[in-house]
């Protein structure tokens, strides 16, 4: 059994009250490590030390120094890729395979934005004023909390920490209570690569225990969160009142379009990598499956007959390509919605169902399931179902594929599978929604802004819209005049 303490001041330190909690496998269903259960004083104790931090050797230190520093990190992450993928895979059931792609890719955020941090210039103003000198600077915010879903917990807080500490923010982070074992081991590599103590902090636990004092903190400056629209929701309300800055990143419920002119064998591997990749436990699963009337038949019987080959089992095996559900509600939920989705009227062409093959072990399996002839104002084509449950509807032409693409609540992103160029260009000026990609589909990078539109979320992630998430811009007006003009007039 793994025993983990938490990061705070740069020391390794249990719960104040000793409380634990565990955490569990999703294959095998078993516990494997216990976590300190922390509360408000734990929560005050870590903001305390991050702000101790803000005014010691962390704000002496000049933006490249502060560079150097996140690109060692980077090093040290690639050095333990292998065993950060593996912890990763253990807590939240991902693949092997893709948790190697996605943890081998963290160390770029790291050397990126370690090279933006001597790159924030402000500027001087050709200001109307006579006998005056003005310039602007930008400066760190503050205290930054990170709050991270359990579906990808260290590229989630990798998309706040890089940005934040290139700008001179300090941080808490309080992973998902379900998966924050590598977070705890990635601290442990932010120490080894000499970020000074109580820059980043981790602290483990509950949301109403811990995650709320934190969110509620004077002291804190701004909170980036990634999870569920209504978590987003209070968190933002809670913001509010403490005029605290805030990045959300939340739901979604994208729309995946295919016209009948795209080459359909790339649309098909698009749609399953837009919902079964990741068990389609991901903010932008293509859920929505959109498909030109003239080809429907034809390609959803393509699709279902790939999708039935899609191999499940053991996440820790390179071959696996559909893994388990990461935790028991989750796991319920989905289940809830498949009979939605059925009680609607919805046609279950395949799946639909808890996976018992021998290779699921005693994990948490939902079958790929796909549903046709869904209409978009059915719950199953409007709500975040965050599972391998995919909705296929019907369009004619562009403007009514546009208009059931749009007619959501959310707006993360949208993929257009199409081989004519006009469509490619124009299209995406026309969806309502943070990210589009046209023949491709669930693509990120550190250079490229990540976020929403609507209900969304907030704030963007990744590329130079992150770093401005984290900066706040102060001008300085300095007067070269002989003598002071008459103080009753607005200079």
């Amino acid at each position: 059994m793994q025993k983990y303490q938490m990061l705070i001041g740069g020391e390794w330190v249990d719960a104040a009250d000793g409380s634990t909690f565990e955490t569990t496998d999703p294959y095998t269903g078993q516990v494997w490590a216990t976590l300190p259960r922390a509360k408000q004083v734990d929560a005050d104790r870590a903001v305390d030390a991050a702000a101790k931090a803000l005014k010691g050797e962390w704000s002496r230190m000049t933006a490249s120094s502060r560079g150097l520093l996140l690109c060692r990190l980077a090093d040290l992450i690639a050095r333990d890729a292998e065993q950060l993928a593996r912890i990763e895979v253990r807590d939240n059931g991902k693949l092997i395979a893709e948790m190697r792609a996605q943890v081998g890719y963290l160390p770029q955020y790291f050397r990126y934005f370690g090279g933006l941090a001597d790159k924030i210039e402000g500027a001087v103003l050709p200001i109307d004023k006579p006998d005056t000198f003005n310039y602007t600077r930008h400066e760190p915010l503050g205290v930054c909390v990170a709050i991270t879903a359990w579906n990808s917990p260290l590229l989630l807080a990798v998309n706040k920490l890089a940005p934040g500490l290139a700008a001179g923010n300090t941080f808490v982070v309080k992973p998902s209570e379900f998966t924050s074992a590598s977070t705890l081991e990635f601290a442990r590599l932010a120490k080894e690569a000499g970020i000074p103590d109580g820059v980043i902090n981790v602290v483990t636990g509950f949301g109403n225990e811990v995650g709320a004092p934190l969110v509620e903190h004077p002291r804190v400056a701004k909170i980036g969160f990634t999870g569920s629209e209504s978590g987003g929701q209070r968190i933002y309300e809670t913001a509010a009142r403490g005029f605290k800055h805030a990045t959300l990143e939340l739901g979604g419920k994208s729309a995946n379009i295919v016209f009948a002119d795209a080459n359909l064998d790339n649309a098909v591997k698009g749609a399953i990598s837009g919902i079964f990749a990741a068990t389609g436990q991901t903010c932008v699963a293509g859920s929505r499956l959109l498909v030109q009337d003239s080809i429907y038949d034809e390609f959803v019987g393509r699709l279902v007959e790939f999708a039935k080959k899609a191999r499940m089992g053991d996440p820790k095996e390179a071959t696996t390509q559909v893994g388990p559900v990461t935790t028991p509600p989750q796991f319920k939920k989905i289940l809830e919605y498949i009979d939605i989705a059925k009680a609607e009227g919805a046609r279950c062409l395949l799946g639909g169902k808890v996976a018992t093959r021998p290779e699921c072990g005693a994990g948490q399996f939902v079958e790929p399931t796909i549903f046709s002839e869904v209409r978009n104002d059915m719950r199953i084509a409007q709500e975040e179902v965050f599972g391998p449950v995919l909705s296929c509807i019907r369009f004619k032409d562009d403007d009514e594929a546009i208009s059931i693409a749009n007619d959501s609540l959310y707006g993360l992103a949208a993929g257009l599978w199409t081989r004519d160029l006009r469509r490619a260009i124009e299209l995406p000026k026309r969806l309502d929604v943070g990210i589009v990609w046209v023949n491709m589909y669930r693509a990120v990078s550190y250079m490229s802004p990540f976020g929403g539109y609507k209900r969304s979320g907030l704030g963007r992630e990744n590329g130079m819209d992150a770093i401005r998430e984290y900066l706040q811009t102060k001008s300085v007006w300095i007067s070269t005049a002989e003598e002071v003009p008459d103080p009753f007039v607005i200079r």
